[in-house]
């Protein structure tokens, strides 16, 4: 939506091309007065002999633009191109989105309508169940996930048993219909610069890592007094805060030392996107089943 000077300015401007184009045709039309044997001299003269000449365009070339003027004319009065103004119509990309997504729900309903009694455990042995929410996932999932679900940086691979926001059909189907905001907060102004390192070095001695005691040491009760909040205190995280495990070497933004480091200096800002206004309930079901088919998460709690 334009504010009101960009909408009078694109209306102004639109008619004042449109009336411009009408007065450029009609005042060339009024070269063609002259008598037919007259030849339209512009007074220029190259190489001796070459001249320009200022002849008339065909009256049927001319016609042509005065339709196109006209043609201009009504599409901007059924059809939005003058600032705000809708057109007669009321049409808009929208509407004929909506519009076109509802025919084509409409013509895989079916499809989809066969699933919608099934069990999750029912839609992971039904190969044609699969084999639509595979095809599902590549549209929708695969560009962040990857196309074998195996995850990137920032993006969980979900072919493993870690799940961040807690396992079973009802907490992926969550994720998929509502998603899911991470915040892991900075702590460089409570923790300082020499905090960050130590919680750093004690992080990397719970995931199993070669990492400095005497800092791990001073880390471990910094880590007690600031990240078991979400974390726990034997740093095994807490899926209902989306709160990672900290003591295996599953690391969804790596686990080297400098990344950790980062993560405690800057914090992280992960989001999921919810896609319940984009697939329908079916869809989400399948896709919901077909993510606990990948991997370790076979449990339909």
């Amino acid at each position: 939506m334009l504010t009101p000077f960009w909408n009078w300015f694109a209306i102004i401007v639109t008619i004042a091309s449109i009336l411009a184009c009408w007065w450029l045709l009609h005042w060339t039309k009024g070269i063609s007065d002259r008598d037919d044997d007259e030849v339209g001299d512009t007074g220029h003269v190259w190489d001796h002999d070459i001249r320009e000449l200022n002849n008339p365009l065909p009256r049927w070339w001319l016609h042509l633009f005065n339709i196109t003027i006209v043609f201009a004319l009504v599409y901007l009065a059924l059809y939005p191109g003058l600032g705000n103004l809708a057109g007669y119509l009321g049409w808009t990309q929208d509407q004929r989105y909506d519009e076109e997504l509802q025919a084509a729900e409409a013509k895989v309903a079916d499809i989809f309508e066969q699933f919608s009694d099934k069990s999750p455990e029912q839609l992971m042995a039904d190969n044609e169940a699969m084999g639509t929410a595979r095809r599902l996932f590549g549209q929708n999932c695969a560009m962040c996930h990857g196309s074998d679900a195996g995850g990137a940086y920032g993006f969980p691979d979900l072919t493993d048993n870690e799940w961040q926001w807690g396992t079973g059909f009802e907490n992926i189907y969550a994720t998929i219909s509502a998603g899911r905001q991470a915040a892991m907060p900075s702590w460089s102004a409570p923790l300082g610069e020499d905090g960050v390192e130590q919680v750093t070095e004690y992080v990397m001695q719970l995931s199993g890592q070669e990492a400095d005691a005497s800092k791990a040491t001073e880390g471990q009760q910094k880590f007690g007094m600031f990240c078991i909040a979400c974390h726990g205190a034997d740093g095994t995280g807490n899926p209902i805060l989306g709160a990672p495990d900290l003591s295996n070497d599953i690391w969804l933004y790596r686990g080297d030392r400098e990344t950790i480091m980062q993560a405690l200096h800057d914090g992280r800002d992960g989001k999921m996107p919810a896609f319940e206004g984009q697939l329908t309930e079916g869809k989400r079901r399948l896709l919901a089943a077909y993510v606990m088919s990948l991997g370790g998460n076979n449990n339909a709690d």
